[in-house]
């Protein structure tokens, strides 16, 4: 029972690049710098789009020239970030972080390449991940056979990645990462689907194909903003033999008692934003929640009545690692914390990845000195696991 001995990996889509020269680019101004103050061996983890999947694999050996020269900057790469399909950095983005869903054919042709791609990349004797969305978002219309099309789609997946295994002797496997308002947010979402693919898989006889290559990616600030218990979630994941291929180390945003703290409410306010989605769910003193798919600045200035009820709120924003507290708010550290310690009673090692892709939407000054602030988050995580 221990963790990764991997080098720790952090997520590149941080960074902007839709193209493979831009990959690059970034990979020289950040990833190599920051590899280099943090004076450790780095793993980038990266993000790689669907138009950069496609120059990459133009030609037949694109995926092994890309691969070299990530390897000339010294790096390594075991795992990739498959879930942001198209630009990531648009001015909004929101739900459509989502599209292309796992009913749709171009999420798993673009899956597929982004596993052609790491295959290259992947260290000998390493294995690969991928995370990807959870299926879907709950708030788009969705047609009846939506979850059976994503099962068949997903074991066609699982099949070629076998067969790229056979091929070039490297394993990868996907990671379906839950994510709140997502067709799978919660824990029991997630075992729930896991049975409907597997009774579906069995019946064409390609359990063992799907339980090698299919499983979950554990993202803590997403499950830590469900308030779900953090240790026995993953503990049920693991019963229900669904195998936890990623961890995301990432902290959300909590605010304790936020009718009395005027000032935290105010803080808070600065993070509603328009271009990612920040899920935003309130614990009542009752026990019940509440849920709010967008976190608003009306909500909290306002503001809305439940508010006068509520013990803490937790808000889908990746904030640093390294911040137990931000002035008047705080963090979920501690549920990273207790996620981090479980991992370590699995019988394998979960890759482990710090991904705070938010950096650009830091109010006030925190988003600047971006190699400098990735490097402290990189260096307080490497000190978390090094005291479980």
């Amino acid at each position: 029972m221990t963790l990764s001995s991997l080098p720790l990996s952090y997520c590149t889509n941080v960074h902007p690049g839709l193209t493979v020269a831009e990959i690059l680019q970034k990979l020289d101004e950040f990833t190599v710098p920051i590899q280099e103050q943090y004076a450790a061996p780095l793993a980038a983890g990266l993000w790689l789009a669907e138009p950069v999947i496609q120059e990459i694999l133009a030609t037949d050996t694109g995926h092994i020239h890309f691969a070299e020269e990530v390897r000339k900057r010294n790096l390594i790469c075991y795992t990739l970030n498959a879930f942001p399909y198209g630009n990531f950095h648009n001015d909004r983005v929101k739900e459509n972080v989502y599209l292309p869903d796992w009913s749709q054919p171009e999420r798993l042709e673009y899956t597929k390449g982004c596993a052609r791609v790491l295959s290259a990349l992947l260290p000998d004797g390493a294995e690969g991940s991928i995370s990807t969305v959870p299926l879907g978002f709950k708030q788009f219309e969705h047609a009846a056979d939506f979850g059976d099309t994503c099962i068949e789609q997903l074991i066609v997946l699982a099949i070629y990645l076998k067969h790229l295994k056979e091929e070039t002797g490297k394993t990868i496997r996907l990671a379906i990462e839950p994510e709140p308002f997502c067709v799978i947010e919660f824990t029991h979402e997630l075992i729930v689907f896991f049975e409907r693919l597997y009774q579906r898989a069995a019946a064409k006889q390609l359990l063992g194909i799907v339980k090698e290559f299919l499983g979950a990616c554990y993202d803590i600030c997403h499950q830590a903003v469900e308030f779900e218990d953090i240790p026995g979630s993953i503990r049920q994941i693991t019963h229900a033999e669904i195998r936890i291929n990623k961890i995301h180390i990432s902290n959300a945003i909590e605010l304790v008692n936020p009718w009395e703290n005027e000032d935290g409410r105010t803080q808070l306010a600065e993070y509603a934003e328009p271009r990612y989605l920040h899920q935003t769910i309130g614990n009542l003193a009752s026990g019940d929640l509440y849920r709010i798919v967008d976190l608003t600045k009306k909500f909290l200035l306002a503001p809305d009545p439940r508010i006068k009820e509520t013990e803490k709120l937790r808000v889908h924003f990746h904030v640093p690692i390294d911040a137990q507290t931000l002035g008047p708010l705080g963090t979920t550290y501690q549920e990273l914390k207790h996620a981090l310690a479980t991992v370590k009673e699995l019988d394998y090692a979960p890759h482990l990845e710090v991904e705070t892709y938010t950096w650009e939407v830091l109010p006030g000054n925190q988003k600047l000195g971006l190699v400098d602030g990735l490097t402290r988050e990189l260096q307080a995580a490497r000190s978390l696991l090094d005291t479980l």
